[in-house]
């Protein structure tokens, strides 16, 4: 009995459909880190996830290919979002991520994954929608951005939207910013900007 249940428990704790979803929540969690970064805890989330996913790829048997694929998807997506901004790199690294991650643990067949095939269907194209989406976003507002005068918006006054300390947001000459402070602002202060770092704004109490 003691031993059926010990079985029963390493089937569990060593099943590639488990260590496929926390590959591609770990995946997630660091973009979504990457595009919003603040109080590290995205960070935090996304470094245990991975390290978990890691844990399973290392007891699993695994396809080196697809695990190439993966790391290799790395670079078009860069490449997208901090390069050149051309959605083709985006597509690439998409079809990557999502063959990789498909095909990363060893299946009966060559051709077959090791994770269900519904499962792989279903997260798959969740995963690339949303990437894709917070992507575009996210390329379209650095696209429009640069229209403005950074450096003009030192010594600006605005108003805060939410509550202000190691993040939140400000209005300033009729748009939302994503600020800090080094001492707490309370929701509806007025502010004055003081310096940036990047698209966040450093303010203090006005």
């Amino acid at each position: 009995m003691n031993l059926q249940v010990k079985e029963l428990a390493v089937e569990i704790l060593l099943n590639p459909n488990l260590f496929y979803l926390l590959l591609v929540a770990g995946v997630l969690v660091a973009i979504m880190a990457l595009f919003s970064p603040g109080t590290g805890l995205l960070e935090l989330g996304a470094f245990f996830l991975l390290l978990l996913a890691g844990w399973g790829i290392y007891k699993l048997p695994t396809n080196l290919w697809a695990l190439g694929l993966l790391i290799l998807g790395v670079f078009p997506f860069i490449l997208a979002v901090r390069r050149s901004r051309q959605f083709i790199f985006l597509v690439i690294a998409l079809v990557a991520f999502v063959i990789g991650s498909t095909y990363l643990f060893q299946g009966d067949s060559w051709w077959q994954p090791g994770v269900h095939p519904l499962l792989a269907i279903i997260v798959s194209l969740l995963s690339a929608g949303y990437l894709w989406i917070a992507t575009v976003k996210v390329l379209e507002a650095e696209r429009r951005r640069p229209a403005h005068d950074l450096a003009g918006l030192i010594g600006e006054l605005g108003e805060a939207k939410t509550d202000i300390y190691n993040e939140g947001s400000v209005q300033v000459d009729g748009e939302l910013w994503s600020a800090r402070s080094a001492a707490p602002i309370p929701e509806g202060s007025l502010v004055r900007v003081t310096g940036r770092e990047g698209l966040i704004l450093e303010v203090e109490p006005a």
